[in-house]
């Protein structure tokens, strides 16, 4: 099935579900307020969810309306924890190379993570709203999941079985705040303004084949200014899967029930597949020619972020964010 948070004034906004083929939705308020409210108490909620969902599908649903994803919040407005993953080694091992700095044999042996903000999350269509340019803005497409209930020390086979919905993330970073922040030796924080993400998340079964062995074998794409810039299979090099992200988090803590967990930039081998954020394309130009070229985002540039199945067909819905200036 497929969720969304929809906008009535609230932090939390109203949980309702949308059909397969993004047309119609239904709000599902007599099941569940929130999305948190269902991810809490997911074996009793969801079916009924589901059975909305089938109704919807079939022209059944009462209630339907048209469905705006300009009326979208994030589909969690807020969550308990998000935590972002580095899976995609290729991505490090880029970044590292153009600084000339040696890759550890540890990174392709146990994934990377940090834990970002999570009170605040950006809808599908809401302004990247900041203060100043030369921060190096970059946008940063992501697959994201949406746990259950993740005992401390589980497995891999443990965690997969708790991975409730699926949906995209653009990761903000200010590269050119992350150097000095780093420096200090206690991660990312002013580098790393609200996340944006897609109006939909989606349960598993709704990827069918693409998804499989804990990871999501779709193209990602990037649209700057107008410009595909990138179309990296999601499925592709990505050397720790979700189940091992989520075990890699629960391994010294329980994980609660809405914690997000994202994949990080997504990212191929192959160059020709583009790429998921700027930072990657100047890494190559550095490598290939000693110095980037590729400027970062200026007020005024869009992104957009989407993945289509194997018909063409939208699956989470559009990212689709313009970068505003913070008015004084």
């Amino acid at each position: 099935m497929k969720l969304a948070t929809l906008k009535d004034d609230s932090r939390d906004g109203q949980l309702a579900v949308v059909s397969r083929d993004l047309k119609t939705a239904h709000i599902a308020d007599g099941i569940a307020p929130t999305l948190q409210a269902a991810l809490d108490d997911w074996a009793f909620i969801a079916p009924q969810l589901a059975f909305l969902y089938d109704e919807l599908n079939a022209g059944r649903a009462r209630r339907s309306f048209e469905f705006d994803p300009g009326r979208c919040m994030a589909p969690l407005p807020r969550a308990y924890q998000w935590a972002d993953g580095s899976a995609y080694v290729n991505h490090v091992e880029l970044v590292r190379k153009a600084r000339g700095a040696e890759m550890p044999a540890s990174f392709w042996e146990e994934p990377l993570m940090y834990q970002g903000g999570s009170d605040d999350f950006l809808g599908p269509l809401d302004d990247i709203v900041l203060a100043r340019e030369e921060w190096g803005i970059d946008f940063e497409a992501e697959v994201a999941v949406v746990t259950g209930d993740v005992p401390m020390g589980a497995t891999p086979d443990e965690a997969f079985r708790q991975i409730r919905l699926l949906t995209l993330v653009n990761d903000v970073s200010l590269r050119n705040l992350i150097p000095d922040e780093l420096a200090k030796g206690f991660g990312f924080l002013q580098s790393k303004p609200a996340t944006g993400f897609a109006p939909l998340a989606l349960t598993p079964d709704e990827l069918g084949d693409s998804w499989r062995g804990g990871k999501v074998h779709l193209p990602l794409r990037s649209v700057w200014n107008g410009r595909l810039v990138g179309q990296p299979d999601a499925g592709v090099d990505m050397v720790f899967n979700f189940p091992q992200l989520i075990a890699h988090l629960a391994k010294t803590r329980k994980v609660r029930a809405g914690s997000i967990v994202g994949s990080g930039t997504v990212s191929n081998k192959d160059a020709s597949r583009g790429y998921s954020c700027i930072a990657e394309q100047r890494c190559l130009e550095t490598i290939e020619h000693g110095a980037a070229v590729t400027q970062y985002m200026r007020f005024g540039d869009t992104i957009r972020i989407e993945m289509l199945d194997e018909q063409g067909k939208s699956l989470f819905g559009v990212i689709e964010q313009k970068v505003a200036r913070l008015e004084a």
